[in-house]
Formats: C-alpha cells, structure tokens, sequence
C-alpha cells in the first residue's frame, strides 16, 4: 500500500518538498522493496522498534526542514493537486497553522471517509462524515482537529505543542492535539478540495483487537487530560453514561475483552495523566464558551457520524491560483 501512497505524491502538482518515510519496524519486507526513485529528496530511516504513529511522527517532525508538515498515512492515495490546496488555503487563511484534507474511501469513491475530526463535549472523538454519501461533503470551515492520516500543521507551532503525546502509541493523539491546540486557541480548517483517498485502519483492523483497545484507552485520556475542570465536571455524568452504554453493547458485537481493558488501563492512568507534571495542559487563552463551540454537544450526532463542520464567520480574500 505504501509503495501507492508514494507513487501519488510523485504525481503532485508542486514537488517542491521533502519526503520523509519512518518504517517502524516492519517485518513483511515492505520497507527493503519500497521504490522512492521518483522523488529525489526522499528518504527511508528504519527504527529499530515500533515506535508507534505518535512517536514515528514526532522523530520525523524533528527532523524535518520545511515550514510545514503534512502526514500522510500509508493506506493513502492523494490526489494531484492535494498538496496545492493544502498551500492555497494556507495563503487563503494567514493566521492559521492547521489543516484538515477531506477523505474518500479509496474502495467507494462516493462514500466519505471523514471530513476533519469531531469531539463530542462529554468526551468523544469521531471522523466526522465517515460512511456518508459525497452529498453530506460541507463547504471549508472549521473543524476540531485534522485526521492525523493528512493532517498540515505549521512545523514551529507542532513542535511547541511539544507534537503528539508518545504516551498514547496510536489512535486518538491527533485529537489529544488538536484538542491542547484548541486550548491554546488555534484553529484549524478542512479543505474539502484537498483530497486524499483512504482505506482506513487496513494495517490495523478497524475493530480489531489493537484498534479497540487503543481508541478505548486513549479516548478516556484525551477526554481526563485536556479538559478544563469546570467542563468536566458539567460533563461527567455524560461521559459516564456513554462509556456504560458502549461497555453494556460491547459482548453483543464481540469486543468485550478489548473495551474492557482499555477502560481498565484508561481509567488506571487517567488520574496519574492529568496530574504529571510532563502531561500538564498549557495554560488555557480561550474562554470556555469558545472552547465549548468547536464541539458538538448532540450525541446522535457522534453516533451517525455526522461531518461537524462550522462555517467561517468572514470569507478569506481570494488569491491567485497559482502557487508561487
């Protein structure tokens, strides 16, 4: 799969980037068969263990040189003209340091595969769009975070939100940072033009074992560690009461073991989390009811997976079409 998702960023429209591939650890030889001979400033740097998606990251945002990063997963193809519309919105909106890319199934090309990600405020991140028809696309505005799958994000500003907490291995830590950014008052922008197609957790198993314990686990972090006491407590009994619904559901679709111990394990560190010193929340510069805007508060809503996208008050100026 990884050698397609190379191939397509040899056929962008711009080519003025570098291209940094992490092979964590792969053991099926795909990373000694990889072909970057079509972009000369690629590179291959093979670790010496699995890393996990936010510290694979995180080593190649380190080592990265230009002014932004773009993540691209493995299980993608980008269109043409992605990494274009990518920079003409960043041009569109100045003050902005992060972007969402929109997401079509690559085995369905009508059927979404999320639109930015959403953040329900009892404490529940979703793809927003995921299984909807093209018709439910929304215009450019404002989501909660980019899907870390084709997220940009100015390189400076990632790294001082210090990039995706390591801690939580793989699965929600691109909301556990969108979520910090938002505190900080960033916003980010979906860019429904810039598409990649996607074929959505085909390394990992969309329910398996490993993507449910994770996405388990670590959404009760990112809900216990990001968010400010007054909101929690207002949504607690919320959060409580969904986490018992999903618990109850779990044997009857066969995923009791998994959302068991994640619960467990989330629960076990959530306390210690909020308290460390090194996973502190930077102080918060947005109101509570700024911050209570970027999400949504209906939880059907999260349960159809419903694209949460809010419109921008002020349209940005138009600008030429060419990238200088």
């Amino acid at each position: 799969m990884i050698q397609d998702a190379v191939n397509s960023l040899a056929k962008q429209t711009i080519q003025d980037f570098e291209l940094i591939v992490v092979d964590n650890a792969s053991t099926d030889g795909s990373a000694a068969k990889l072909d970057l001979s079509q972009l000369p400033s690629a590179s291959l740097h093979v670790m010496d263990d699995n890393l996990g998606f936010a510290a694979g990251n995180n080593w190649a945002a380190q080592r990265a040189t230009g002014k932004w990063l773009l993540l691209l997963n493995p299980d993608t193809i980008a269109e043409p003209d992605w990494l274009e519309q990518l920079c003409l919105a960043s041009f569109r909106y100045p003050d902005v340091k992060v972007f969402a890319s929109s997401q079509i199934s690559l085995d369905d090309p009508d059927t979404l595969d999320g639109v930015g990600d959403a953040y329900l405020v009892f404490g529940f991140p979703w793809r927003g769009g995921f299984g909807h028809p093209m018709s439910a696309m929304p215009g450019e505005g404002e989501c909660f975070s980019p899907c870390g799958a084709s997220a940009m994000y100015d390189r400076s500003t990632f790294l001082a939100h210090e990039g995706f907490d390591e801690r939580f291995f793989c699965y929600c830590e691109d909301v556990d940072l969108g979520y910090r950014m938002q505190l900080a008052g960033e916003r980010c922008v979906l860019v429904p033009s810039a598409v990649i197609r996607h074929a959505g957790s085909a390394i990992s198993g969309r329910h398996s074992e490993f993507s449910i314990y994770y996405g388990t686990r670590n959404r009760l972090w990112t809900y216990a560690k990001n968010t400010p006491l007054p909101l929690l407590v207002l949504t607690l009994p919320g959060h409580l009461a969904l986490t018992l619904y999903i618990l109850m559901r779990s044997p009857v679709i066969d995923r009791f073991d998994a959302t068991f111990r994640g619960l467990r394990d989330g629960i076990e560190g959530a306390g210690r989390l909020r308290r460390a010193r090194t996973w502190k929340v930077r102080q918060r510069r947005v109101s509570l009811w700024r911050l209570a805007r970027t999400m949504a508060w209906n939880p059907w809503r999260m349960s159809s997976r419903g694209p949460c996208v809010r419109p921008i008050s002020s349209p940005p100026p138009l600008v030429d079409s060419r990238v200088k």
